[in-house]
């Protein structure tokens, strides 16, 4: 039983398990931000996400009436076409079609990373500031936490279900981190390898100096 458990062992810490997993990671987060980058297009999801932005010090001036979204706001598959006709004059769609488009390529530039280093570097390093701003939330707005409704649990640490999707980046933000530590290895390795391959051969040079 030991053996079959040191053999287990032996097969997960392998250097290509590693390789694995980091490149497992590289399509995780790039399937996140394709998927979520290409939803900013959607009015339901540009209007989820007008609380952060209209409270985050960071991405409140890119609304041109951040004050006013409480009064505004619509739950998923909610039609309402006074509300609509607020987000557009809003500028809700349009920078969620921004921040969409920003979202698809660092997606991209990460799955490219499964071919290229240097493209993959850009892509995840540009991931790993993402949840900077992201996490930022938990601190500027007010629905990532429960309302205070009656119910004894509210406000901090019980977090909404708007706070418990913006804590999943914590994931994202050291995922990132150990994508960008092996790529910068790799590409270290590489540059050191190039090196040594254009170096003239030691022996080969002193074995002329001496017959010469």
């Amino acid at each position: 039983m030991e053996q079959l458990y040191l053999r287990g062992l032996r097969i997960v810490a392998a250097p290509l398990s590693f390789r694995i997993g980091i490149a497992g990671m590289k399509i995780a987060i790039a399937i996140i931000f394709l998927w979520i980058g290409a939803l900013k297009f959607v009015p339901y999801e540009a209007d989820s996400i007008t609380p952060f932005v209209a409270n985050s010090p960071f991405m409140s001036f890119f609304y041109d009436d951040p004050k006013d979204y409480k009064s505004h706001l619509t739950r998923e598959g909610e039609l309402d076409p006074a509300k609509r006709a607020w987000q557009v004059s809003n500028n809700s769609y349009g920078f969620a079609r921004g921040l969409g488009t920003l979202e698809l390529l660092i997606g991209g530039m990460t799955l490219i990373g499964l071919w290229n280093r240097k493209i993959g570097l850009v892509g995840t390093f540009l991931a790993f500031g993402t949840p900077f701003i992201t996490l930022s939330f938990l601190v500027t707005t007010p629905e990532a936490w429960v309302p205070a409704l009656g119910d004894a649990e509210h406000g901090f640490p019980y977090l909404s279900g708007a706070g418990r999707l913006v804590l999943k980046d914590v994931a994202l933000l050291a995922g990132a981190w150990l994508v960008l530590v092996a790529t910068a290895r790799e590409l270290l390795e590489a540059q050191r390898g190039s090196q040594t391959y254009g170096q003239p051969n030691r022996v080969q040079l002193s074995t002329k100096t001496a017959g010469s």
